[in-house]
């Protein structure tokens, strides 16, 4: 398995984004086998999924997200309204496979258990399912003791391949809170601040590069590179899908 970490440079989070449905087409062309991209965003964001984009509310929303210092963006996943700073990582796993929309429950599944493991291991008492009132609702999130959401997960399914993709709240939740309740108001979007949490609450002076260390031993994953300039150019070419104007 490929090994990518780090962001890209330039500070264009668009194309920060477009990086991993880069990944997913080449994965689904047979171009990659199975690759795995950690980074830590170089700059805040708010990403919205493509259904958020055709409600009342989101004009608002995104002026909402730009005011608090948030590029908005949108994914190439699925789900409802994600925030995060660079006290995040974001993981991006990719794999060519035939039949992959068979595997989707046991993926959930799956890595859902070994982002909790992950948790578990740093302390945190770390367990599968949604809790009430999150952002971006999922039964396979990870939360904080039944309370707060840690982890969000979400799936894209290709041709002959998949996208597995993890946002890990390592920091800032107290920056999170007040940006994501305007966000849902706006879109009229159930939604709970208390359900926000992070990492370091839960585990005080937990920072991102012991988190990262911690996942990529579970991933069994060493030897990284840079992007390597195919996936780039790709991402280039999808970077204006993801871009909110």
């Amino acid at each position: 398995m490929l090994l990518f970490t780090g962001a890209v440079d330039g500070g264009d989070e668009a194309l920060e984004l477009a990086i991993g449905h880069a990944l997913v087409r080449r994965a689904s062309a047979g171009e990659l086998t199975e690759a795995l991209r950690v980074y830590r965003p170089p700059a805040p964001v708010v990403v919205f999924g493509r259904r958020d984009t055709r409600l009342a509310g989101f004009g608002a929303a995104v002026l909402a997200a730009r005011a608090a210092g948030f590029e908005p963006l949108v994914r190439a996943v699925g789900g409802r309204p994600v925030a995060y700073t660079t006290e995040a990582l974001v993981i991006d796993h990719v794999k060519h496979e035939r039949l992959a929309p068979d595997g989707m429950e046991t993926r959930f599944t799956q890595y859902g258990s070994l982002y909790a493991e992950v948790l578990q291991t740093l302390g945190i008492d770390a367990r599968v399912g949604p809790v009430p009132g999150e952002y971006c609702p999922g039964d396979y999130s990870v939360n904080a003791r039944g309370a707060v959401k840690l982890v969000g997960t979400g799936q894209r399914v290709v041709r002959n391949g998949w996208l597995f993709s993890a946002l890990v709240v390592v920091g800032d939740d107290d920056r999170l809170r007040p940006l994501l309740t305007d966000v849902y108001r706006h879109l009229e979007l159930p939604f709970d601040p208390a359900s926000v949490g992070s990492l370091a609450a839960e585990v005080p002076g937990l920072g991102v590069d012991t988190v990262q260390h911690q996942l990529l031993t579970a991933y069994g994953a060493s030897a990284a590179e840079p992007i390597d300039d195919a996936t780039v150019e790709v991402a280039k070419s999808l970077a204006a899908d993801h871009r909110v104007l």
